[in-house]
């Protein structure tokens, strides 16, 4: 029986210390925490009870069980929208002039890919769009030498018809000149036909020549947004297929907090709310956010989400977005993957707390 009341009033002493630094480290009075060590091995239960109920009082402040009315709190993921560079045409990878981790602005080269069979294709279309424009040329000289043969041919078949009247010609003399000119009025439709055809191939080798330019323009891979580049797939001289992706890069401007609330929560958020984001790495500092989306459809809590209680099992993601303006000033040094905390206020009426004030670096 000394035995366990000895190893009950060390138990108590090591309980008091604890107490104490925790008290210190949140700024609580050091005589609000203080034991009397003698108090603590006379084995009352009242200091024992007192310090136990401090301890669980820091820790559930901690863990945000206290947080004002109003005032809901989750943990979540940091994330960024995440757009990929891929090919849209197969070839092999000639150049890549990024790597992981650098950061890339919109409409910025990133890669290059060859392909000698489209360079020789544009070369061939290019060779028949000539080759249709010297048709084109020939026709029209063609339709000059039939036009001009048709209206020899019609005028010497209207002088016969006269002639034939005071019978200076045969019947057989003006048939032959109607046939002539009926000859020559088929030949000059046939050039005019030639001309069409001629003007179609040009356009048909224009077009060609188009797409095959703009398969080249393609095969320069640029970025669609500013960000950083999160991962490279792909290694130059690889051989890539149509729609495979080279690179994966973070818009650093478009980033957020996914949080799990549960319905009695999430019935009382509106889009555009405002709301705050404490990352894990920086917890002395405040991030203003705001609510962007709320999902329709409930889930179930997933596993890498610690909830406060188990008081749902079914709950609805939540999107904190990042202020534009804060990202846009703070965008280097985001970093996604980390997990934060997230506030959200079920009435926009209340006051923040003093703690949850906004907080950036200078």
């Amino acid at each position: 029986m000394i035995k366990n009341r000895a190893s009950r009033s060390v138990y108590i002493v090591l309980l008091c210390v604890a107490v104490s630094m925790l008290g210190r480290t949140l700024g609580f009075s050091s005589g609000i925490l203080r034991i009397d060590a003698a108090q603590a091995q006379s084995g009352e239960p009242n200091p024992a009870e007192r310090a136990r109920t401090a301890v669980e009082t820091l820790i559930n402040r901690l863990r945000g069980r206290d947080m004002p009315a109003g005032i809901e709190k989750a943990n979540g993921n940091i994330e960024a929208t995440q757009v990929d560079v891929a090919s849209k045409y197969p070839g092999r990878l000639a150049t890549l002039t990024v790597d992981e981790g650098d950061e890339v602005t919109a409409g910025q080269m990133v890669a290059t890919i060859s392909s000698p069979d489209t360079e020789a294709e544009l070369l061939a279309a290019q060779a028949k769009v000539l080759k249709a424009k010297q048709a084109i040329a020939e026709a029209v000289a063609r339709i000059a030498q039939r036009k001009s043969d048709l209206n020899f041919a019609r005028t010497d078949y209207d002088r016969g018809k006269m002639l034939i009247k005071d019978a200076y010609i045969s019947q057989q003399m003006l048939d032959s000149r109607r046939n002539k000119f009926e000859t020559a009025e088929a030949a000059y439709v046939a050039a005019n036909a030639q001309r069409d055809e001629a003007e179609a191939a040009i356009k048909a080798a224009e077009a060609d020549v188009e797409r095959l330019q703009s398969i080249l323009v393609d095969l320069v891979l640029v970025s669609p947004r500013s960000g950083r580049v999160q991962y490279r797939l792909a290694r130059t001289g690889e051989l890539v297929a149509a729609h495979q992706r080279i690179l994966s890069i973070l818009d650093l401007k478009d980033v957020y907090l996914s949080v799990y609330l549960p319905w009695d929560v999430t019935g009382k958020l509106l889009l555009g709310d405002e709301a705050r984001v404490i990352a894990d790495p920086i917890p002395q500092y405040v991030i203003p956010a705001t609510i962007s989306y709320v999902a329709t459809n409930p889930q179930f809590t997933p596993k890498s989400v610690e909830t406060v209680e188990e008081r749902q099992k079914m709950i609805f993601r939540v999107k904190l977005q990042g202020d534009p303006a804060v990202l846009d000033k703070y965008y280097r040094f985001v970093k996604t993957g980390i997990r934060g905390l997230g506030f959200v206020r079920t009435n926009p009426k209340i006051p923040w707390p003093e703690e949850l004030a906004v907080k950036l670096p200078q």
